[in-house]
Formats: structure tokens, C-alpha cells, sequence
């Protein structure tokens, strides 16, 4: 199963285009990168020297005991990543999750949290990750990006309604992700459920 973006779509942060078959799984789209005007565009050959520089710095993170910052640099990292290295990164993801999960875990923010969830959820650990997506909505009920894990959580595990009512409170905070939906594989489950393509193109 792919791994989601860390960084949700939400109601302050403008939406980028989804990672289609969600290569990482995320609830959020993603910016192409850009090239300044009159800047030539960096070669293939110097973007996999700063994909290694940032892969160098996530494993030294992790040797140093900081998985969960380790697991968010990974997660960023595979995406774009070259088959040899993604394999590595995975490993080293599963390995990331393997020990947070036998320790005390710790988010500084939200996002940090959701990107956890989302890696759960992408092992198959559906009741941890909702765990983790409530706790989100604990504090922030107004966190769009949470009630869209839940609705993918509840596509992947489903639950037709669950799914329905926790995309459409996404959509009602942030309708932005009424357009991540239409594109987002994890919701093949509903693509029958006419109630869902009503959600989703209220317009038709």
C-alpha cells in the first residue's frame, strides 16, 4: 500500500495536484517544482546528489534516536525517489514505525501526527491510525486533513457511511478536498455508491 504526503491538503495551505496512485497516500496534492526564469534546470545527475544529501541526513536522524523526525524526512523523501533508493527508504520507514511504536511518541504539531496516522494506515494498522487521527480532532475540529484519513480509513475498511459523512465534513471545512477526492484511488471502494459521486460532483 503507498504512503501518503506529509502534508495534508488544508484550509491555509493551497492544494497541490494528487500523487495519483497516492505513491503516497495523503489527503493532499502536490506542487511541481518550479524553475526560476533564465535558471536552467537542475540535471539529473545533481538531483540525485541532493536526494542522497537528504537521505544521508534522514538516516543520520534515525541513528540518533529521532524516529519520528526520521520517519517525516523518509515519507518526503520517496517520493520522486529512483526504484534503487525507494526500496531503502520503505525499509527504513518500516523500521521508523517499528520503533516509535514501542516507545513514547511524541508530535510537536498536528501534521506531524497525521503524517504518523497516515503511515499506519499505510502498514495496515487501520485502529491505531484513527486513533491518532481522533486525537487530532481532539484538539483541532476544524483539522479538514483528519476527517479526510478518516474517510479513507473508512473507504479502505468499507464502512460506506463513516466514509460519507467524515469526507463530506472535510469538504464542508475545506472544499478543496472535494476535488483531492475525485481523484484519490483510496476511494475506489465508494466509486459504486451514488451517494459518494453525489458528494463529490454536486453539480451533475
Amino acid at each position: 500500500m503507498a504512503i501518503k504526503s506529509a502534508h495534508p491538503i488544508s484550509s491555509n495551505s493551497a492544494p497541490v495536484p494528487p500523487n495519483g496512485k497516492a505513491e503516497e497516500r495523503s489527503g493532499k496534492l502536490h506542487r511541481m517544482p518550479r524553475t526560476l526564469a533564465g535558471t536552467p534546470a537542475p540535471t539529473e545527475d545533481s538531483n540525485r546528489k541532493s536526494l542522497l544529501g537528504l537521505y544521508e541526513k534522514a538516516v543520520t536522524l534515525m541513528g540518533h534516536g529521532k524516529y519520528t523526525e526520521a520517519h517525516t524526512a523518509f515519507t518526503q523523501l520517496l517520493e520522486g525517489a529512483p526504484h534503487d533508493l525507494a526500496d531503502r527508504i520503505r525499509m527504513y520507514i518500516a523500521a521508523c514505525v517499528s520503533q516509535i511504536d514501542h516507545g513514547t511518541t511524541e508530535f510537536r504539531t498536528h501534521e506531524e501526527r497525521y503524517d504518523y496516522a497516515i503511515s499506519l494506515l499505510n502498514h495496515g494498522h487501520y485502529d491505531d491510525a484513527a486513533e491518532h487521527f481522533k486525537e487530532i480532532l481532539l484538539e483541532n475540529d476544524s483539522a479538514d486533513y483528519a476527517f479526510y484519513g478518516m474517510a479513507i480509513l473508512a473507504s479502505l475498511t468499507n464502512s460506506s457511511h463513516e466514509c460519507l459523512k467524515h469526507l463530506e465534513q472535510a469538504i464542508k471545512l475545506n472544499p478543496m478536498n472535494r476535488i483531492q477526492a475525485r481523484g484519490d484511488s483510496d476511494f475506489g471502494n465508494m466509486a459504486e455508491d451514488p451517494r459518494f459521486t453525489d458528494l463529490l460532483y454536486p453539480e451533475s
